[in-house]
Order: structure tokens, then sequence, then C-alpha cells
């Protein structure tokens, strides 16, 4: 059962919090800093920046690789970083954490690992219109090389997938079926537990994107029983270039490597090679040491807060702010009401471009995300070239929610005029 909380009481701890954020205490001109962008990148608490720093200024040396103290020790951090991802997904093993440099990459390396080793012409791959173009691109890329067939789920004008169709999208050709699990435009959170059972039903593979859920809502990858699940780090209080891909042991074990080089690799000859166990198969090279940390040290934080509590928070924001946004003349609100979304709201006002708004609401202190935010079929669908997005975090407060309303309410003066 979701946690619930008054939209009236959400300021306080947010407001506590927002002093973890050194950011946050910026001023933009003379106004205070309302950053609404989070949906794009998240800003990063001090316990972070510290674990960043630490790794940097006590610890830095290469992972896996030396005995000696530094290495050790440097190791010994990248290592407890798995395993505190692993504990905010519920996964059953540390080993089934691959560390990738975000969403993007973890959902290339199951297309290029995973994907060319198991499609072929005449299977299918269902994604739906609502994706992110990280899920579109890598599986166009791939079936023009391999020759599958590639489908899509559609979207309804309401925000929400047209499932009505399901029982012949997903059938005995579908190999894969790959969606996002928070849509990055409309807010639209997806019936992941529906879909997955009935691509489990013919035997397909999932791959859930999780780049707009993990940093906002409990996340259990054994209870949705997904195949596979890519997150970003940044998205979730992390550093920039940090991520993973979450798969199935027997997956892993089964999927060749997607690069070659160091530390993926158990022996080299000059005949052949043999590959490392996994996760490390699918981490070549020198990883990002400290973007591990920092990642660890985020997925720390988040659980010490707790997922529920952070969910809880945001739907009882966006519900004010659906509301407060309601009462701005010619705003058109994207996609579902706030009991069918997570905390982002794309919108436009009428005669307004959106960049036009996002840069007079950044003379307000207001920080917010205008354009296709890398979906441009959605926005084909609603028949618009790009939106305005305020994305909210646990941070947000009903006050900053106000100063938005309060800069739009002046562009559409400004435009009036």
């Amino acid at each position: 059962m979701l946690m619930e909380i008054n939209p009236a009481a959400v300021t306080d701890r947010a407001e506590e919090l927002k002093r973890e954020f050194p950011i946050l205490a910026r001023r933009i001109g003379d106004k205070r800093l309302v950053y609404l962008d989070n949906a794009a990148t998240s800003q990063k608490p001090e316990a972070v920046l510290q674990a960043m720093d630490d790794y940097y200024r006590l610890y830095n040396a290469n992972v896996h690789r030396g005995v000696h103290t530094l290495s050790e020790e440097a190791t010994a951090l990248y290592e407890q970083a798995r395993v505190r991802i692993a504990r905010l997904l519920h996964a059953p093993s540390e080993k089934q954490i691959v560390f990738t440099r975000g969403t993007t990459e973890s959902i290339n390396l199951v297309a290029n690992a995973w994907g060319r080793a198991n499609l072929k012409p005449g299977d299918e791959v269902l994604i739906t219109e609502m994706e992110h173009h990280s899920n579109i691109v890598p599986w166009q890329i791939l079936r023009d090389q391999i020759g599958f067939t590639l489908r899509y789920i559609p979207l309804g004008l309401d925000g929400l997938l047209d499932v009505s169709d399901l029982d012949s999208l997903i059938n005995e050709r579908t190999k894969l079926v790959s969606f996002i699990h928070v849509s990055n435009v409309l807010g639209t959170i997806n019936p992941a537990a529906e879909l997955i059972a009935a691509a489990h039903a013919v035997g397909a593979k999932v791959l859930l994107d999780g780049a707009q859920s993990v940093p906002h809502m409990p996340v259990d990858v054994q209870a949705l029983d997904v195949d596979f699940l890519a997150f970003s780090g940044h998205k979730m209080c992390g550093p920039t270039g940090s991520g993973a891909l979450y798969a199935k042991r027997e997956l892993l074990e089964a999927m060749p490597p997607w690069m070659g080089g160091g530390d993926m690799i158990r022996e080299v000859k000059m005949s052949a090679s043999k590959w490392n166990a996994v996760p490390y198969k699918f981490e070549a090279g020198t990883p990002s040491i400290a973007e591990a940390v920092g990642l660890g040290a985020a997925a720390e934080y988040l659980s010490a807060l707790g997922m529920d509590w952070i969910n809880a928070h945001e739907r009882a924001l966006v519900g004010y702010a659906y509301e407060r946004l309601g009462q701005v003349e010619g705003l058109r609100i994207l996609g579902p009401g706030p009991d069918q979304r997570s905390g982002l709201i794309s919108f436009t006002v009428d005669e307004i471009h959106p960049h036009d708004l996002s840069a007079i609401l950044d003379q307000t202190g207001v920080a917010v995300r205008a354009g296709h935010h890398c979906a441009q079929p959605i926005h084909d669908r609603f028949g618009i070239p790009a939106s305005a997005r305020a994305s909210l975090y646990f941070y947000n407060t009903t006050e900053d929610i106000d100063q938005l309303v309060s800069g739009l309410e002046h562009a559409v003066q400004i435009f009036a005029w």
C-alpha cells in the first residue's frame, strides 16, 4: 500500500534536505534557485560529493589488479557500491549488477550482447511509442543489421499505452519486450507487471528502462521478475557517467561480452581468450571507479531516506503542481492525471514556444527543461514540436511550485502585451 502524505506537509522535510545539496543554496540573479529539471539530471548531496572526494584524495588506485593497500581499498569501495545498488533494487546478488555509464549504455549492452546472440530474421522486438530515443535507436540499428521486426505498443492521446491488442502484439515471434517504466515526457507509470507477465507467457525476455523509476519509487527486480533493468546514476543523486544494468544471472552467464579489453578476461592467448566471471566480463578496461563509488553512496543515501517516502512526497507534490498549473491561462498538461503519473509534468502554453518559456522562467530563478526531451515520437503523436517540463524530486517543495506558477503567469503577461 502506498504511503500517503498531505501536500501541505511536504515542505518541512524537503527544506531540511535542501541544505544537504550545496548547489541548491545558489541564487540566479537575485532569485533563489528552484531546480525543476530532475528528470534530466538530479543534484548531488554532500554524502555523494564527499565519497567521490575521499576516493580521489585517499584511495585513488586501479581496481582488481593490484595487491598493494590503495588498490585493495579502492577495490573494496568499488565492490561495496555494487552491493549497495543490489540492495536498493532487491537483487538476489551483487554479481547481477554490471556497471555502465548509464541507461543508454546499458540498453546498448543488451542489444549488442544478448540481441546479437539471440535475434534473427522473423523474430520480433516490441517497444512502445513513448520510448526515450535510447530505447528506440539501438533496436533500429540492430534491426537494420540483423533483419528482425520492430513493433510498437501504441500511445493514446490520454498519455497511456493502448494495451487493448496486447495478445496480438506479444506473440510466439516476440523475443524481447523493451519499454520505459515511467515516461520521461508524460510521467506515465506503465503497467510493468502486466507487460512482463504477458511477455514471459510467450517465452520473451523483458528489458525495463528504469531511468525515471529507480530514482523515484521502490523497484524490486525479483517481485517484477524482470530480466533486464537499466538505470542512470545522475538521475538519482549520483554522478554523471554512472549507471548499471541488472540482469538475471543465467542471462549474464549465457551472453557473450560486448567489449573486449582488460579485466573482462580470465586468460588471453594468441589463439583465443577466456572470459572473466560475471559481471566482470562486461566491464572492459579501467572502470569509472570514482563514479561507481559515488553511485553507491547515492544508492545508500536514497535507501536511508526510504523509497516509499520519496515516492509519497513526489505524489503529493505532483498533485499540488497539477492543480496549480491548471490555473495558468492557456496551459495544457500532457499525459494522464496525477494519480497515474510520477513527479514530472510536461506542458505547453498557448502562443509561447517552450524555449521562450524556459528562458523567462530562468530569469525568475526556475530551471525547467524545454525541447523534445529525447522523445520525438511522443511529441509527433501530440502534434507539437516541443514541450516544457517541470520535474520534481524529494528536495522540492510547494513553494518551488508556487514560484514556477508565478514565473509562468509572468510569461503569459509578457506575451499578452
